[in-house]
């Protein structure tokens, strides 16, 4: 495997950074105090292909690679992790699924609108009573014809008030019978389809979080995505890609927390010294760095292993498992170097503490990942 970071890579990466520097970290302090979701940024987002990274040039995407998507999200993530949460969750989930499991016809509708974020995406799997166990979720598509019918909510989901069109995730069989989930495209409008209640999170706070509400939701059969009771199978391996997106976001909440407390602690002084000179704060670094490095690698590992086709779940679920528990002791550990002031919301490193812990959480916990791993290491 060689890592080695390509001039397409160093550039795209550029572009992401003085997009990041110019048009967003200017507003993050206001965002996040207000929880305004800022939808025109992603439409310009979408001007520079930053909104369909992965989408092949014939549906007016970028056509890039993984290495380039983690490049941006990294980029994004050191200034804004909400920005690069929704950047995240439009190409990887809601994108990424038509992408992979869309027919021709729908590839052409939606992929070129989600591309240039003429619209927005969202994904629905969670509900309010089956987070990780989505095998017994509540919401419903029941077949009438040519049409299917969808009842249920939705919780949790990345634009769900906001977003111009939905992949959801519904149940077409028994509760916890086999095959029992069907995914389908859903557009905002469609009569029965309303978003709900936006939460108020402890972080993440300009990525809008909202529940989706679909009550007698007519949807012709035209926009179901691959077979019926293909959903969870679908879904499962559009998260494995999701997971690399998180594990790319940590990265990025960890070298902004990083970088600034290695800032920091050169202009900081005590004892007529700066305080980098002290061993408790240098070890800090030290071990940042190290852990950084560490879950780079990792991250960079499962984008190889997607890019060349290869089974990638077990080193997706270690990236993002390692990555995003490093970014929550990253910003810790930046909080205490940074001291009484790192408490405040005059420095960067409190967003960066508070942003981090929904990567522990978002598209299946620490705790998940670990099952994911255990599993496919005990089937070796």
């Amino acid at each position: 495997m060689n890592f080695e970071t390509s001039e397409l890579t160093q550039q795209v990466a550029q572009t992401a950074r003085d997009f990041a520097q110019q048009h967003i970290k200017p507003y993050v302090m206001n965002w996040d105090e207000t929880q305004e979701f800022p939808l025109q940024v992603f439409r310009e987002m979408g001007k520079l292909g930053l909104m369909g990274v992965l989408v092949p040039e014939k549906y007016e995407g970028a056509g890039l690679s993984y290495f380039e998507y983690v490049a941006i999200l990294q980029e994004i993530g050191k200034v804004c992790g909400s920005i690069a949460l929704s950047v995240a969750a439009h190409n990887s989930l809601c994108t990424g699924h038509i992408m992979a499991f869309g027919n021709e016809e729908q590839k052409q509708k939606y992929l070129p609108k989600l591309a240039t974020a003429e619209w927005l995406g969202a994904w629905g799997l969670t509900e309010p009573n089956t987070g990780s166990d989505a095998g017994n979720m509540k919401t419903t598509a029941v077949r009438d014809g040519d049409h299917w019918v969808l009842n249920g909510t939705k919780c949790w989901i990345t634009h769900g008030k906001s977003g111009d069109v939905a992949v959801v995730i519904a149940r077409t069989g028994e509760p916890r019978s086999k095959d029992n989930a069907t995914a389908f495209v859903v557009e905002r409008g469609t009569p029965g389809f309303t978003g709900g209640k936006k939460e108020n999170k402890l972080g993440m706070r300009a990525s809008e979080t909202a529940e989706m509400i679909f009550d007698n939701c007519r949807i012709p059969d035209a926009n179901r995505l691959g077979e019926v009771g293909a959903g969870f199978k679908q879904s499962l391996k559009v998260l494995d890609g999701g997971r690399i997106s998180i594990a790319a976001l940590s990265l990025g909440i960890a070298k902004g927390a990083y970088e600034a407390s290695v800032q920091y602690s050169k202009e900081r002084h005590q004892f007529d010294q700066p305080i980098s000179n002290f061993q408790g704060i240098s070890f800090k670094l030290a071990d940042m760095a190290t852990e950084i490095m560490a879950a780079e690698l990792l991250t960079l590992q499962a984008c190889d292993l997607k890019i060349r086709g290869q089974q990638m779940t077990k080193e997706a679920a270690m990236a993002k498992y390692y990555a995003s528990e490093v970014a929550v002791k990253v910003a810790n550990d930046a909080v205490q170097i940074f001291g009484g002031y790192g408490y405040t919301k005059d420095f960067p490193v409190e967003k960066y503490y508070r942003d981090s812990k929904l990567c522990t959480i978002g598209e299946g916990t620490s705790e998940i990942q670990k099952l994911v791993i255990s599993r496919e290491v005990l089937r070796a």
